[in-house]
């Protein structure tokens, strides 16, 4: 079992209400792989410039992550700056320099190539050129962005027919398909060839759709939340990490990795960057699930 994931590395510089930090690890790959981390196998395929401290690439390997395909190039690290307000829910971008993943040209090497496969929000012709180098994988799960629906959408239909899940949020899926209702966006969706849609809520949770079900589960209640940013990638970790190490597509299992996506996010938004990801073990993550259980657990009337 192992998941390989394609997307990106960043440093990021973020403002809240209450703190404010410079030159942190981000992206979508950091936060993905130290999620899925917990459950399986994980390698990942990036770039970084040559201010991109190593103490980063020891983190992620110390999580057992397979770091050997972050490629190190000469210029900068991708780098965000964003602000959050009070509800903590939709940043506002004061900065993004693409830096040396203005050019990133991802290679699959041969051993990853049947692996499951995580198309972090990308560029869709990039994950169309990853989609072209795999042979037989196990699994792809796509997720994206506003920017890509806005700028490059036909690229970004045709990768979702190519894809086994598809993981965006709810005003993303709002912007794809000219949908006000949840359910009206997914059903269209699912006419874009999409086989199973899970639609990140936020502070309402998740929302799993199949050809046969939908399921929906509230986000774990945190007293305190100190930053989302690495919420969305950090769900979609847990997600696919349970998938892959269970083997097990049906839809009873796929409402449980639901909930695992779930605790992970919300061990994510505890601290800035992966620091208390990092830092927590089964039994946190075992705690958690079973209060969760608890709490939205009820005998049929």
């Amino acid at each position: 079992m192992a998941i390989t994931v394609v997307g990106s590395i960043a440093l990021d510089s973020i403002e809240t209400p209450f703190e404010k930090k410079q030159n942190i690890l981000g992206g979508s790959a950091s936060f993905f792989s130290v999620a899925s981390s917990y459950l399986t196998d994980v390698n990942v395929i990036a770039v970084v410039g040559n201010d991109f401290d190593d103490k980063y690439i020891d983190l992620l390997k110390s999580k057992s992550i397979n770091v050997d395909n972050i490629i190190k190039k000469h210029g900068k690290t991708f780098h965000w700056e964003g602000k959050y307000d009070y509800d903590m829910s939709d940043p506002q971008t004061l900065n993004t320099e693409l830096g040396v993943f203005l050019d990133f040209k991802p290679s699959v090497p041969h051993i990853f190539k049947n692996d499951a496969l995580f198309l972090a929000n990308i560029d869709p012709d990039i994950q169309l050129e990853v989609l072209e180098q795999m042979l037989s994988p196990k699994l792809i799960v796509l997720d994206t962005m506003n920017f890509w629906i806005e700028k490059k959408k036909d690229k970004l239909l045709e990768v979702i027919k190519k894809s086994d899940i598809f993981i965006i949020n709810e005003s993303e899926a709002r912007l794809l398909t000219e949908e006000a209702s949840i359910f009206s966006a997914a059903k269209k969706i699912f006419t874009y060839g999409a086989k199973i849609i899970v639609l990140k809520r936020g502070s309402y949770g998740a929302t799993l759709f199949t050809d046969k079900m939908f399921f929906m589960v509230p986000a774990y209640p945190l007293e305190n939340i100190i930053d989302p940013t690495g919420a969305g990638d950090s769900f979609a970790g847990g997600f696919l990490g349970y998938i892959d190490n269970t083997g097990d597509l049906s839809d009873e299992n796929l409402k449980k990795a639901l909930v695992f996506g779930n605790i992970m996010a919300s061990f994510a938004v505890e601290s800035f960057s992966i620091d208390k990801l990092i830092s927590i073990d089964g039994d946190k993550i075992k705690d958690r699930f079973t209060k969760f259980r608890n709490m939205t657990y009820f005998e049929n009337i």
